[in-house]
């Protein structure tokens, strides 16, 4: 390595990659140098601007915590989230969508057919589906993990009026896959804005809004875990997601409803609204 040229640079620093034991992880590493260093020769970037990009990824990374990943905010932000959900798609299945960056492992287990509402004000809803495989079979070894954000548009994670772990939950799905959760309309909110991904987004001139959404992630053995959101069809942001996210078999109505003998099982008022939500399951291999 006695002459480096710009002529051979990206070859010769892939080839010191070449040993790397593992071969998905060592096709990424090739292809992650090569694209970096087209991106700097396609752009001529300059010492400035490299220092400015990793100033950018030292900010990002002071402002991160076990429970705000601005590192996923950037991921979602670029799109980049959802072209990975989008190339795992399988026939059949349930279309995924975004993480988002306020996921927490750990939530507390509750018995299908729980209240998560407690103290929170917003509107009522009450949440059925069942999950399938792609073939209409339904799973119940399944798993689902549940959140949303608060009335306010607030995850209780930057929000200090909120119990820990408010409006999430894990549940298992009964024996023919059906499971139903009582709790609260989603919000539209605003990606955080207080740190780098927030410049980013003024710098561009672009919205930060989020459209009103539950999260799942579903899980069954022999199956692909699928993360994914749920939209509500009335919000004003459906149709310009910050973070790419909406896809229109996600997007579903909150349909008034007043069944009596629901409302009580899921102690709910007598009025409130039903979200239907079918799940899909593509097979492992």
């Amino acid at each position: 390595m006695k002459n480096i040229t710009r002529d051979n640079l990206s070859e010769t620093v892939k080839s010191s990659f070449a040993h790397i034991d593992d071969e998905r992880q060592r096709h990424l590493v090739n292809r992650l140098v090569h694209h970096l260093h087209a991106f700097a020769t396609e752009t001529g970037l300059s010492h400035e601007e490299w220092r400015e990009g990793i100033a950018f990824l030292h900010r990002m990374a002071d402002i991160s915590t076990p429970s705000r990943s601005e590192f996923t905010l950037l991921s979602d932000v670029l799109g980049l989230s959802s072209l990975v959900d989008l190339l795992a798609a399988r026939p059949g299945a349930t279309e995924g969508s975004v993480l988002g960056p306020f996921h927490t492992r750990g939530s507390p287990w509750v018995d299908n057919g729980s209240n998560l509402i407690r103290d929170n004000a917003g509107e009522p809803v009450l949440i059925q589906g069942r999950v399938t495989n792609t073939e209409g079979q339904p799973l119940g070894n399944a798993t689902i993990d549940f959140w949303q954000n608060a009335d306010n548009g607030m995850y209780w994670q930057i929000d200090d009026t909120q119990p820990q772990d408010n409006l999430r939950c894990q549940v298992k799905v009964q024996a023919d896959g059906s499971f139903e959760l009582a709790t609260i309309r989603p919000r539209p909110y605003l990606v955080p804005t207080d740190g780098p991904v927030g410049e980013l987004l003024r710098v561009s001139h672009r919205d930060a809004w989020r459209p009103a959404h539950f999260h799942i992630i579903v899980e069954a053995p022999g199956h692909r875990s699928l993360i994914t959101e749920v939209f509500d069809e009335a919000d004003p942001w459906v149709n310009n997601d910050a973070v790419f996210g909406v896809r229109a078999s996600l997007v579903r109505p909150f349909t008034p409803a007043s069944d009596a003998a629901t409302a009580q099982r899921m102690g709910l008022p007598d009025h409130y609204l039903s979200v239907d939500l079918p799940i899909r399951l593509a097979r492992e291999n």
